[in-house]
């Protein structure tokens, strides 16, 4: 992947990395380079964390007025920066917000959104609406599959609470990746990800043609080694259960 994202640069296409990360851009960049990807190797990041920080400066949501300024945490140590030198203070007990930012889950390691349930069936005791700053329900770390934060959302939202969420497959996203690219024509980008329910159906929505990166999140389901593509009839039942397809598909990104 770093190989075609240094080509494309050279020959005069810019990337953006628009990621569901729950974090600020500027502590993707640092968590890039501790894992080999270096800042000259793309031209933009646009993060959830990002746009979930603006909402917060700006108050975009009745329950971000006001007196409203606690907010109870769901999510690891790393995820941090969202409310930095803003007017709002973080509290350990439920009883004492008025609003949830869910970063995801303390640790993915070993927990899942089961272990959050009784948690969860508290704060919609409370109605306490929900900012959720990653909507990714899992993410592939090499080959093991972590729960993130849309999976606490989906599993709060089934409990009755009020969940808003940031980053892909929704329209602001794109939009906002359009404006930092200055492309108003999304017919001049190209969508890159392994995601048919975030990735892939946030480009289609946005008018993006897109490559469905096959060695990623569907890999296993699909059952295949590394590098394989999947069969015809295994994407089709991919794009109907998702409604939307991929313009192509391909097993990883590699320059020919």
């Amino acid at each position: 992947m770093l190989e075609c994202m240094e080509k494309l640069r050279s020959n005069g296409c810019q990337i953006l990395l628009l990621s569901n990360a729950p974090r600020t851009h500027n502590f993707v960049e640092g968590f890039l380079e501790n894992i080999g990807v270096e800042r000259d190797a793309y031209d933009l990041i646009l993060t959830s964390g990002d746009m979930t920080r603006i909402v917060l400066e700006d108050k975009r949501f009745d329950f971000l007025k006001g007196d409203n300024k606690s907010f109870y945490q769901f999510g690891a140590e790393r995820d941090k920066g969202l409310e930095d030198g803003l007017d709002y203070s973080k509290v350990t007990e439920l009883s004492k917000a008025d609003f949830l930012i869910c970063t995801g889950l303390a640790d993915d390691e070993t927990e899942t959104p089961e272990s959050y349930r009784e948690l969860l069936q508290e704060a919609a005791k409370y109605n306490l609406p929900m900012i959720c700053a990653n909507p990714d329900l899992t993410v592939m770390r090499g080959e093991n599959m972590h729960y993130c934060a849309g999976a606490l959302a989906q599993l709060y939202e089934s409990l009755g609470g009020q969940v808003e969420l940031f980053g892909k497959p929704y329209p602001w996203a794109y939009k906002m990746a359009m404006e930092k690219l200055q492309i108003s024509d999304p017919q001049k980008i190209l969508a890159v990800g392994d995601s048919m329910r975030t990735d892939i159906k946030g480009a289609t929505g946005a008018g993006i043609d897109c490559i469905l990166v096959s060695g990623g999140i569907h890999a296993e389901e699909w059952g295949l080694r590394d590098g394989d593509i999947p069969s015809t009839e295994q994407v089709e039942l991919q794009v109907e259960q998702h409604g939307v397809c991929p313009t192509f598909v391909t097993g990883h990104m590699k320059w020919n």
